[in-house]
């Protein structure tokens, strides 16, 4: 009951957030026009953009898959996989800070029998890659397309260089948690100790003998992902490939709005640097500030009355539809479930 109250309290956050963002985004603006320009991009580009989506949502699938091999659970399927990255991608997107989509994605892999422990060390290395991509990202924007910063990013390079530090401290810690590990089992020790005391939780002597357990799980599974440097390093490559994909829908809406001054490598910069800025923000998705500062970053580009469209269709597509399409995902994974319960 608590769960369903939290799952609907984060949805009804999810829309109100949404409602304000549209009314701020689309106030004062010809709704006709902004249905004109949209309705003129070829039916191609919604269906390539939707294809990119869920090649982004599989890049996912394939990492958490090939780290369960690695980690001996061969009976757990690829389809079963795709399932934990769509649950995880629609409760991240629905809860501040994406704080909702591990969490889930643990709950449906213990129900394949992946132990908890070992699901929290796989989720973990896919965070601090997805994380790490971003900051590698943002290094190669400073060094060689600095001069994106100054000519369209302006006033919005403070959000871009606090995204970047604050990735940089949580890629840290999380490497800190994951290869050392007695350290990371003294902190989490450490913290159940504290909530004992000041009566949050009760002290149950099996409770510390369980997640004693869970820590030697914990400790096995990082020792043989530490064993893999090589394995990690072509992960690494796979999440650069599928952040590349979702910054690379920008660069679609670009050409689909007839433009080409721009080369792909600057569009997709400037989409990285918005990324970047929002990721570690306490709001789903970076709902409103990820428009503002597509309108603000983008407004040289998108020129004539197409800043405004091309931000929909941006967005429309690299995280609504994502929204919608892992809604659905999930709808199914959760009606599977009851079905064989």
């Amino acid at each position: 009951m608590k769960n369903k109250k939290k799952v609907i309290g984060n949805t009804v956050f999810f829309f109100a957030l949404f409602g304000l963002t549209a009314y701020a985004v689309l106030k004062g603006k010809e709704l006709s026009e902004l249905a004109e320009v949209l309705k003129s991009v070829k039916p191609a580009y919604y269906i390539a953009g939707l294809v990119m989506i869920v090649v982004f949502v599989c890049c996912e699938s394939y990492i958490i898959y090939r780290m369960l091999r690695l980690l001996h659970y061969n009976d757990v399927p690829k389809k079963n996989c795709v399932k934990y990255s769509f649950v995880g991608f629609f409760f991240s997107c629905i809860t501040p800070s994406a704080t909702g989509g591990q969490p889930m994605q643990l709950y449906y892999m213990n129900r394949d029998k992946v132990d908890i422990s070992v699901g929290t060390v796989i989720l973990m290395i896919v965070t601090i890659l997805y994380k790490f991509v971003l900051v590698f990202l943002g290094a190669l924007i400073f060094l060689f397309r600095h001069f994106l910063v100054a000519e369209y990013i302006g006033k919005a390079a403070f959000f871009f260089y606090l995204g970047m530090a604050l990735n940089v401290f949580c890629v840290a810690f999380m490497l800190i948690l994951v290869f050392e590990p007695t350290l990371a089992s003294k902190i989490v020790l450490w913290l159940f100790q504290k909530l004992e005391k000041f009566h949050i939780l009760k002290k149950k002597e099996e409770r510390l003998e369980k997640l004693q357990n869970s820590m030697i799980e914990y400790h096995k599974a990082a020792a043989i992902i530490q064993g893999h440097r090589i394995f990690i390093f072509r992960m690494f490559v796979v999440t650069l490939i599928q952040r590349l994909i979702h910054f690379s829908i920008t660069y679609l809406v670009y050409r689909a709005m007839g433009l080409s001054a721009l080369g792909f490598i600057d569009v997709v910069a400037l989409q990285s640097v918005i990324s970047i800025s929002v990721d570690m923000l306490p709001l789903p998705g970076g709902m409103g500030i990820s428009e503002g500062l597509f309108l603000n970053i983008f407004k040289k580009i998108f020129v004539g009355g197409l800043l405004y469209p091309a931000m929909l269709l941006s967005r429309g597509i690299s995280y609504y539809a994502l929204v919608l399409i892992s809604a659905v995902m999930t709808g199914v994974a959760h009606v599977t479930i009851k079905r064989k319960e």
